[in-house]
């Protein structure tokens, strides 16, 4: 497991492009190894789509929900993604006493509004095929990594060669913890104390899912399909 934590100058990101911008330039090793760019939206997905447009590379999305705590629901006891990973906080589970039917159903209406939201972003094209390439799983942050875990463990289901999360800024004891989840973390910013993502951004207002859309719409997703016998190409 390797983590990257390359500081950069500067407290703040003008924005989530800038933001990826940076990232980019941390990522730039993996270029040759035509990886796999997959934002978590809504925000994750502008600085994956700066990502992946900066490394050629090709850019997707991985839909995942929080699970937020009984009556506390910015508090995450954990989170899903649309095909079914799961992850919980084990600590905050059980010192909240949370009841596994509680969970249970939580768990449910999350996955079914993390599927919609993937087929609204997506349409009808399908996921991406990650088997055997170089993932690299981006958020605008990495806070208490709910989703990402959530979003990791999905994805290893899936078995890339190599699974990386990237992220411009985040708490740095998040950052050392996912490293049991992926293969390595690439965090250039990891601020000690920690308070929220957005504080570390000039601009960071709620990215509208059209955005997401328009920036999945106009990125490289892949290889055209194989025209039909017959077809021209």
């Amino acid at each position: 497991m390797w983590l990257r934590d390359v500081i950069v100058p500067g407290r703040f990101f003008r924005d989530r492009r800038d933001a990826g911008r940076v990232l980019a330039e941390a990522l730039e090793s993996y270029r040759s190894r035509d990886p796999l760019i997959l934002g978590i939206p809504r925000g994750g997905v502008v600085v994956a789509a700066e990502v992946a447009r900066r490394l050629g590379a090709d850019l997707d999305l991985v839909v995942a929900r929080k699970l937020g705590a009984p009556g506390q629901s910015e508090l995450a006891i954990g989170a899903v993604t649309a095909d079914g990973g799961r992850w919980l906080n084990g600590a905050i589970v059980s010192s909240l006493g949370v009841e596994s039917v509680y969970i249970d159903d939580v768990t449910r209406a999350e996955t079914a509004e993390a599927r919609a939201r993937e087929r609204r972003f997506r349409g009808e094209r399908p996921p991406p095929d990650v088997r055997g390439r170089v993932v690299i799983l981006v958020d605008d942050g990495l806070a208490t990594g709910a989703t990402v875990r959530a979003a990791a463990r999905a994805l290893r289901r899936r078995k890339p060669a190599r699974l990386v999360v990237a992220a411009p800024v985040g708490a740095p004891e998040t950052c050392h913890e996912l490293l049991s989840e992926v293969d390595e973390v690439v965090c250039p910013y990891q601020p000690s104390p920690f308070r929220a993502v957005g504080l570390f951004y000039e601009r960071f207002e709620q990215t509208e899912d059209a955005e997401v859309a328009a920036l999945l719409a106009g990125a490289r997703v892949g290889p055209e399909p194989a025209p039909a016998r017959g077809e021209e190409p």
